[in-house]
């Protein structure tokens, strides 16, 4: 028995995580959700953008599916995603960019997996005002935030029978920063004398990864340059709409999609869940249900073989609750 704490989101949220949900529990039998609401119309009905009880619930489960969530422009937090990853020290951000048979992208044979630090760098949020006409925003690198999350990307790699880690930073320019986050992974590359590393300076990296991304295996990188590197390694294999994502700490983990909460499509079922569903699965091999997670990885690519399953976005026609229930009927035929 496991619990989860289910996050339903804005927008497409509530839509997209019952159908993980749906899907989860027909992998798991034994899956307690704790269903909770968060964000703009959170906010909207009930004058708090994160009630208390998210908060109780996930420090009862210590393990989240959330839902795409909208910040408010303006007020309230700088980020509800960042304040989540901060508040639960949820160091480790880990976005696979994988090719899927049958959706329409550059690249064929695309396997990548990027490891951001989560906490730290200009995500900090430590910025003034010095006058008018000038502002300051404070990059933060730790050694402990540097050597966590290049150790995650080392242990990953060595457990997934990778070759090759690439750390990418820009030490030729910020010598402190980016430096010590680039000497922290020459130390702990030592220890993984198995394992090929590079470093790459990230604006090279970025054309690099245009060019020819099979070159790289597992990525990691600072806060601010994992976003951007995470968002454009989507575009290699079809988009935010088919990548998935883990926030995990040392006592809590949250997964998502990263994709936004698309309230202009929301009720009109036509919301694409594969991104969602994946998270799903990353969820399922967290908590040790590693045959579930792969049989539902194999049930999405095998019901995307067929063009008439592929949802709007990735240009057909298939509704949200078509597709899940196609999702489905692949798991019981694959079990």
């Amino acid at each position: 028995m496991k619990k989860i704490t289910l996050i339903k989101g804005d927008g497409i949220g509530p839509e997209v995580t019952a159908c993980a949900k749906k899907v989860l529990d027909l992998l798991v039998d034994d899956l307690i959700w704790t269903e909770v609401s968060a964000g703009l119309e959170t906010l909207e009905k009930y004058g708090e953008l994160i009630p208390k009880a998210v908060f109780d619930s996930i420090e009862e489960t210590r393990l989240v599916l959330k839902g795409p969530l909208t910040t408010p422009i303006g007020e309230g937090f700088r980020s509800i995603n960042v304040m989540l990853r901060k508040k639960y020290d949820l160091f480790c951000n880990m976005r696979p960019a994988l090719t899927i048979p049958g959706v329409v992208s550059r690249y064929e044979a695309i396997d990548l997996v990027i490891f951001r630090e989560n906490t730290e760098d200009l995500y900090a949020g430590i910025e003034s005002r010095t006058d008018e006409d000038t502002r300051h925003s404070i990059k933060v690198i730790t050694r402990k935030g540097s050597t966590r999350i290049i150790k995650a990307a080392f242990e990953y790699a060595l457990a997934h029978n990778r070759h090759k880690v690439t750390l990418v930073h820009k030490a030729n320019i910020m010598k402190e920063t980016d430096g010590l986050f680039l000497q922290v992974g020459r130390e702990i590359a030592k220890a993984y004398p198995d394992i090929v590393f590079e470093g790459i300076i990230v604006d090279n990296m970025c054309m690099q990864l245009v060019m020819n991304p099979h070159q790289f295996d597992v990525i990691v990188t600072m806060n601010l340059y994992g976003d951007i590197l995470s968002d454009l390694c989507a575009g290699l294999v079809g988009g935010l709409g088919v990548v998935s994502s883990a926030n995990i700490g040392d006592n809590f983990a949250l997964f998502e999609p990263v994709h936004g909460s698309a309230p202009d499509i929301a009720g009109k079922n036509i919301a694409n869940p594969i991104a969602m569903l994946l998270s799903g699965a990353m969820l399922l091999e967290y908590i040790g249900y590693y045959n579930e997670g792969k049989a539902l990885r194999t049930a999405i690519q095998e019901v995307l073989k067929d063009p008439s399953n592929h949802t709007t976005d990735l240009g057909g026609k298939c509704k949200t609750d078509a597709f899940t229930d196609a999702v489905c009927k692949a798991i019981a035929i694959g079990g």
